[in-house]
C-alpha cells in the first residue's frame, strides 16, 4: 500500500511567510537622488539648447529624459513590492518585481541603443555643422553628472554583492547600467568632437555613436537574459544538485524537483521523493537546512 506525506514549511523552522522582497531602501533612496539630479540636468539642457539653437544640447536633454523614465520605473518597482509585500493576491511575495522592473529598464536601454544607431547612420549620410564648443561643454557636463550618479549608485551596487554575481538587485542593477551607458555616451561624444575639433574627422561623431550603440546593447542584452531567466522560473541548477545531492540515498529517491527563484536572495522548492521506508518530514528538511537561500520548500513523500 503507497503512503503520502505532504508538508510545506520555511526552511528554518519558522512560520511560512511569503515576503521573499530583497530589502534595499538605500537603493531607492540613492536612485531618487540620481533621478532628481539628470531630471534638473535634462531640464536645464532642454532650456539652453533652445535658447542656443543647439541641437548636440537638445539631443542630449532628451537622451536623459529616457534614463529619467528608466529611473522612474526603478523607484516605482521598490514601492510597489514594498506597499504588497504581504499582499495575499502574490502567491510568492513580491520578490520579482525587482527583476521586472530591471527588465523594463532594459527593455528600454536596448530602445536608447537603437535610436542612437539610427540617429548615427542618419549623420553619417547627411553631416550636420557641428557647434563644437558648446557640444562638448554639454558632454563635459554629461559626462560629471552621469559619473557623479554613478558614484552615488554604485556604492549601494556593490555593496553586500561581492558574493554571486546573479545575486543582484535587478532593479538598482539596471539603473546603473543607465548612468554607465550615459557616461559611456559622453565620454566618446568628447574624442569625436575633440578629433572634430583640431583634426577636422567629423566622421568619428557617427563612428563613436555606433560604437557606444554597440557596448549599451551588450549590457542591455545581459541585463534582459538575466532579469528574464528569473521571471521565467528557470531551474536553478546549482541548488537542483545540491538538493539531489542531500536527500538521495539508498532508500530514497527524488522523482521529481523544481527549483526557483522567488525573489533575488530566495528560492522555493518543490520535492517528491519515494523512499521504501519514510521518514518523518522534518527529517528531510533538516537534510536541507545548510542550502543557502532556500526559503520555500515543498516536500511530498511516497512509499
Amino acid at each position: 500500500m503507497s503512503h503520502h506525506h505532504h508538508a510545506v514549511f520555511d526552511i528554518s523552522g519558522r512560520p511560512h511567510q511569503h515576503d521573499f522582497s530583497h530589502h534595499t531602501s538605500q537603493g531607492e533612496q540613492r536612485t531618487l537622488i540620481v533621478l532628481v539630479l539628470t531630471a534638473i540636468t535634462m531640464v536645464i539642457e532642454i532650456i539652453a539648447g533652445t535658447w542656443f539653437g543647439s541641437m548636440a544640447l537638445l539631443a542630449d536633454g532628451w537622451h536623459m529624459g529616457t534614463h529619467v523614465a528608466a529611473f522612474a520605473i526603478t523607484i516605482f518597482a521598490y514601492r510597489y513590492a514594498r506597499k504588497h509585500v504581504n499582499n495575499p493576491k502574490f502567491s510568492f511575495g513580491t520578490g520579482k518585481v525587482s527583476s521586472l522592473g530591471g527588465f523594463a529598464s532594459a527593455v528600454a536601454l536596448a530602445v536608447v541603443a537603437l535610436v542612437m544607431v539610427i540617429e548615427s547612420i542618419s549623420r553619417f549620410f547627411e553631416p550636420q555643422a557641428i557647434a563644437f564648443n558648446q557640444a562638448i561643454l554639454v558632454a563635459i557636463i554629461g559626462l560629471v553628472v552621469n559619473l557623479v550618479s554613478a558614484w552615488i549608485l554604485k556604492d549601494e551596487h556593490h555593496h553586500g554583492h561581492e558574493h554571486v554575481h546573479s545575486h543582484h538587485d535587478h532593479n538598482l542593477h539596471a539603473a546603473y547600467m543607465h548612468v554607465l551607458a550615459d557616461a559611456l555616451t559622453s565620454l566618446l561624444a568628447i574624442v569625436a568632437l575633440l578629433a572634430g575639433k583640431y583634426a577636422g574627422l567629423n566622421w568619428l561623431d557617427p563612428v563613436m555613436g555606433i560604437v557606444g550603440a554597440l557596448v549599451i546593447s551588450k549590457w542591455a542584452w545581459g541585463l534582459i537574459s538575466l532579469t528574464s531567466n528569473h521571471l521565467l522560473d528557470q531551474q536553478c541548477q546549482t541548488t537542483e544538485q545540491s538538493v539531489r545531492k542531500a536527500l538521495e540515498g539508498q532508500d530514497t529517491e527524488i522523482t521529481d524537483l523544481h527549483v526557483w527563484h522567488l525573489g533575488e536572495e530566495s528560492l522555493g522548492v518543490v520535492i517528491s521523493l519515494r523512499s521504501i521506508e519514510p521518514r518523518p518530514l522534518i527529517e528531510y528538511k533538516q537534510q536541507l537546512q545548510n542550502i543557502p537561500r532556500l526559503k520555500h520548500v515543498s516536500i511530498e513523500v511516497y512509499s
